[in-house]
């Protein structure tokens, strides 16, 4: 992997600097933004995406409730423990950053002398993604678009190659998706204990919400009450 990074003729090097060129042709407020966004701006987004699904299960309540507050606390999770496998991964590959190995690179954020490979920022962006996919597929989607983007940040931003955001994407996939049967099984019966508890059930669902209490709405489909009113009508 080291030795890739040494050829200008490779793929990825040539990708590495067609995106890269477009920092180089934009105005220096656009780089500045996408220092942020690439550095904080979507793992903040990331974050708050995540408590914004917790908000709507919570709202929705259901027997599924502790469930899906489960499978949201493993996302962030995941993302720690897809990072802390990463770095056995980065020491053995040893792959120096873009910016040491060619010229010409507009890295628009200082500081990175760490190795490059895999990105830890793809890495937990498409954890929390994934993450949040196994507990709502709606937010899911949103997530993973948002890994996306935190990947591309990261090339245009000249700190990594596209080869270590699509590691970085690999290993946070596998983290959630192979450990994610041993979390659940962990995880459930503690949000399920918490919901009963009197202290702790606010965290999984709102105030006057009850397992069992919502009905599922299926369009077209007409309610007993519904029924029941028009039968008291007609009499």
């Amino acid at each position: 992997m080291a030795g890739l990074a040494e050829s200008g003729s490779n793929p990825d090097v040539e990708l590495l600097y067609d995106i890269n060129g477009l920092a180089k042709d934009a105005p220096r407020w656009f780089d500045r933004g996408v220092e942020f966004l690439g550095e904080f701006g979507l793992l903040i987004a990331m974050v708050l995406l995540v408590l914004w699904c917790w908000w709507a299960v919570r709202r929705r309540g259901g027997e599924d409730a502790a469930a899906s507050v489960a499978a949201l606390v493993w996302a962030p999770l995941a993302a720690g423990i897809a990072v802390l496998v990463n770095v056995p991964i980065r020491g053995f590959v040893e792959r120096r950053r873009p910016f040491l190995d060619h010229q010409g690179l507009d890295v628009l954020v200082d500081g990175k002398t760490d190795f490059s490979f895999v990105s830890d920022h793809a890495t937990i962006a498409m954890a929390m993604g994934v993450g949040l996919f196994v507990a709502n597929r709606k937010f899911g989607v949103a997530g993973i678009l948002l890994a996306f983007v935190e990947g591309y940040c990261r090339v245009l931003m000249g700190v990594h190659y596209p080869t270590d955001v699509v590691g970085g994407f690999a290993l946070g996939t596998a983290v959630v998706l192979l450990l994610s049967p041993l979390a659940m099984a962990l995880l459930t019966p503690v949000m399920k204990a918490a919901e009963e508890s009197g202290r702790g059930a606010w965290l999984i669902r709102g105030r006057g919400r009850s397992a069992g209490t919502e009905q599922a709405v299926i369009p077209g489909a007409r309610s007993e009450s519904a029924d029941a009113a028009e039968r008291d009508l007609a009499a």
